[in-house]
C-alpha cells in the first residue's frame, strides 16, 4: 500500500506543497507571509500549513537552487528535518547571504521539501572499531589540501 502524506491548512490562504513537474524529487514550499530578510541575516518564514508524515518517514527542507542563485537566500539548517511526529505549522529558516536586503512576497516559492524513508538502528557502545582501508583519515584524506 502506498504511504499517504497529509496536509492541513493552518491559514486559509496557505499554498500546500506541490510538485512543479511529476518527476521532481522535491515539492515546492511557499511563504505565507511577507517578510524582509536583511543582508547577512536570517529569519523564520511561516508557510501556513502543517502535515502528517507516514510512519517511518521524514521530510527534508532544502534550498531552491534558482532562488539561491538569483537572491542569495539559503535554507540555513539545510537540510532541515521534519520528524514524523511533528504536527505544528511548518516554518523555514532562511538566511540571506547576499549584501542586499531581500523581500519575500506572500505565496513566493521559498524552499523545497523531499520525503525520505528513515531507518532505525540498534545502538551499541564498543571499545574498539573494526579496521578499514581509510581508517581515521578525515579532512584531506582524499588528496585535497585543506591547509590552503
Amino acid at each position: 500500500m502506498e504511504p499517504v502524506l497529509k496536509f492541513k491548512k493552518e491559514k486559509e490562504d496557505a499554498i500546500i506543497p506541490n510538485f512543479a513537474h511529476p518527476e521532481d524529487a522535491g515539492m515546492d514550499i511557499y511563504s505565507n507571509e511577507e517578510k524582509t530578510i536583511p543582508a547577512k541575516s536570517w529569519d523564520l518564514v511561516k508557510t501556513g500549513f502543517s502535515m502528517e508524515l507516514p510512519a517511518g518517514y521524514e521530510a527534508q527542507v532544502r534550498s531552491k537552487s534558482g532562488l539561491t542563485l538569483k537572491s542569495g537566500l539559503i535554507v540555513l539548517n539545510s537540510p532541515g528535518t521534519i520528524d514524523e511526529n511533528y504536527r505544528g505549522e511548518v516554518g523555514v529558516i532562511l538566511m540571506n547571504v547576499s549584501n542586499k536586503d531581500y523581500k519575500i512576497e506572500k505565496h513566493q516559492k521559498i524552499a523545497q521539501m523531499v520525503i525520505n524513508k528513515v531507518e532505525h538502528f540498534k545502538i551499541e557502545l564498543v571499545t574498539e572499531m573494526s579496521s578499514s582501508n581509510r581508517g581515521a583519515g578525515g579532512f584531506g584524506s582524499t588528496g585535497l589540501d585543506v591547509n590552503k
